[in-house]
């Protein structure tokens, strides 16, 4: 599943393959984008704000009044980026599944099963993500406004919290999982009794930070398979502290993965358990 740190790489990947290129055609398989043509068009430059990939390009004047564009796209559970030398074969998914390819020439860019893909005016991106937390992977993170998110709503349970981008943007349900186990925290806890808000922030952003620049996503300092997570995808697993057997359970719309002894349930829970 795509989490902040995938979305980081797979901006870097794009910009890689596309930064100050011009596109020699386009193709969007997307209703609302279907007749739009950036040929002719400058890549600027590839970033990402939380789990949203931002390709940002400008138009030639005499395309369009506005200079500077972007391309956002979001890729949920299965959205991918790819990106192929010219005349390389699309493997990475089937071919139902693009949504939109951008050539340049020295690379093609696929993008499989994006969500919410969209052209904007660059000047108006916080239309689309101003109501995002402070990104964990950003230059501009700031660990006392996430912990000021997180407070600002102290029934809420952990779990949840800290899966709400709002809050601060680029933490899923794997780092989630392995967090709180990590830091001792059942996901049931109310975020007002969590004993150390700004310890848990901050090892956040040291797990998306230290698995930033590869794909294989490890919280247990192992990259080895079967061994990169504590709790994570692990149910009726022993963990691998006290040997008792990984939980997992719906929390929200989501599932977690827990140790019963290790995470030990709150004295108070908003919805008892």
């Amino acid at each position: 599943m795509p989490e902040g740190d995938t979305v980081w790489n797979t901006a870097r990947v794009l910009h890689r393959a596309l930064a100050g290129a011009g596109l020699t055609g386009s193709d969007f398989r997307v209703p609302s984008l279907a007749t739009t043509d950036l040929t002719g068009w400058t890549v600027r430059e590839s970033t990402s704000r939380g789990k949203h990939l931002l390709l940002r390009l400008t138009a030639p004047p005499q395309t369009s009044p506005t200079a500077a564009w972007t391309l956002h796209s979001h890729l949920r559970m299965d959205g991918t980026w790819r990106a192929y030398a010219p005349g390389e074969r699309w493997t990475a998914r089937p071919a139902h599944l693009i949504r939109v390819v951008l050539r340049s020439p020295k690379a093609v860019a696929v993008g499989y099963h994006l969500h919410e893909l969209a052209l904007l005016p660059t000047a108006e991106e916080e239309s689309l993500l101003g109501h995002l937390g402070p990104d964990l992977l950003g230059d501009d993170w700031d660990p006392d406004e996430a912990v000021r998110r997180l407070a600002a709503v102290p029934e809420a349970t952990i779990g949840e919290a800290l899966l709400d981008q709002r809050n601060l943007a680029g933490v899923g349900n794997l780092y989630t999982c392995e967090l709180l186990f990590l830091r001792g925290l059942s996901p049931w806890t109310p975020v007002g009794a969590v004993p150390d808000l700004a310890g848990t922030v901050a090892l956040a952003q040291r797990l998306l930070a230290a698995n930033r620049g590869r794909w294989t996503q490890s919280t247990t300092g192992s990259l080895r398979r079967g061994q990169t997570s504590y709790v994570y995808g692990r149910r009726a697993e022993p963990c691998r502290r006290c040997g008792t057997a990984i939980g997992r359970e719906e929390l929200g719309e989501r599932v977690t993965y827990w140790c019963p002894t290790c995470q030990p349930p709150p004295t108070t829970t908003p919805a008892a358990r």
